[in-house]
């Protein structure tokens, strides 16, 4: 059969990468065309858009980019026409995502969406668009299940997290091997800094958490550079600081880190799932920032704190993400009481995101649902 698959983050191109993988192992037939990263193409995608073209952070910047968005949008419908799949599979992107499934649904295509669109956290009202354009929804967190079919009266599947799967499959470190190449001390314990993956993200973020290299001058400070930017990006943020730098090594980082300062999204669920004690971060434009206070409803932005109803890790949120702040923080999380605490809830954590396999159960249903349709 043939699938067409949308991902316009870095987080989508894993996840996607291995859905396609477990679609390409259930459906030896299977034809895919996909928008998204270099993972889903070297799993066996045939991508049409990268999501580096895609990438656009807040209110202000989605403004600001509106021609770019509307003819994306104009040549994804046209390209959709032209493949004509048998499914086309949505992966969190609500925002161009959502506009896609409302045509698509129009012109009678099997739609499903992988990873749902965050209306528990804003804009709850779009579960009406969802409802009338997203034919199977398959979600990955335990509270999501509740939330749309309890609330919603909407049923949905929970096939567990994929960073599970991504996690577990991954090759194990040789960490002396991993230093020696980094020129990371082999005697110093690692503090990794994922500052995020968009370059407005990074821009607001990394300075601040280089700021505390001097104040922790026994720990190594690395940065985990995002697949989506170029060494260059990062090349100012090195000149000055006492500080290392990866590419696209997230996962191998975290394998051997002592603490991490994390901008909030995927990567604080990542780090936790890794066991690594950390602080959440998160600073927007004012702009933004005041759109979003007023129409995000939770208490909590990591994953982490939503998954576990409480407060695990510190959340250092626009006028509290502070050099002092951070600096307070990251000594609590690097001994003592606070570091036990935060490992002990990891582990009910990992527990509640119900084990591997996400990927080839998604998969699975999504052929099954195909067929009938």
């Amino acid at each position: 059969m043939k699938y067409y698959i949308i991902a316009g983050e870095a987080s989508g191109d894993l996840h996607g990468s291995n859905l396609i993988k477990a679609l390409k192992n259930q459906d030896k037939n299977a034809n895919i065309r996909c928008w998204g990263g270099d993972l889903m193409q070297q799993a066996g995608g045939n991508l049409v858009k990268h999501y580096k073209e895609l990438a656009f952070m807040g209110f202000l910047e989605v403004l600001m980019n509106l021609n770019s968005i509307f003819k994306n949008i104009k040549f994804c419908k046209q390209d959709i026409e032209a493949f004509n799949p048998d499914a086309i599979i949505f992966i969190d992107y609500s925002g161009f995502n959502l506009r896609i499934a409302k045509w698509a649904k129009e012109k009678n295509y099997n739609t499903n969406y992988y990873i749902s669109p965050q209306i528990w956290a804003s804009r709850e009202s779009r579960i009406e668009k969802i409802k009338a354009t997203v034919d199977h929804m398959h979600v990955i967190l335990p509270f999501e299940k509740e939330f749309y079919e309890k609330k919603h009266d909407y049923p949905v599947h929970f096939v567990g997290h994929p960073l599970l799967d991504a996690i577990e499959n991954r090759p194990e470190l040789n960490e002396s091997l991993f230093r020696s190449t980094y020129g990371i001390d082999p005697n110093k314990p690692v503090i990794a800094l994922l500052p995020g993956s968009r370059k407005q993200e990074v821009q607001k973020m990394l300075s601040l958490m280089l700021s505390l290299t001097n104040s922790f001058s026994e720990y190594e400070f690395i940065i985990a550079g995002a697949p989506s930017l170029d060494k260059e990006f990062y090349t100012p943020f090195l000149k000055d600081a006492n500080v290392k730098y990866v590419q696209n090594k997230t996962y191998d980082l975290l394998s051997i880190a002592t603490a991490a300062l994390v901008t909030s999204g995927t990567a604080t669920l990542e780090t936790a799932l890794f066991k690594v004690p950390q602080v959440v971060c998160y600073k927007a434009n004012w702009f933004s920032y005041q759109i979003a206070k007023r129409i995000i409803t939770l208490e909590y932005i990591s994953l982490v704190n939503l998954i576990m109803q409480k407060e695990v890790v510190k959340e250092l949120i626009q006028d509290n993400f502070t050099k002092q702040n951070l600096k307070k923080e990251l000594g609590l999380i690097l001994d003592g009481k606070t570091r036990t605490k935060q490992l002990a809830s990891y582990d009910e954590l990992i527990s509640k995101l119900g084990g591997s396999g996400a990927s080839a159960l998604a998969a699975s249903l999504i052929i099954e649902n195909t067929k009938i349709n």
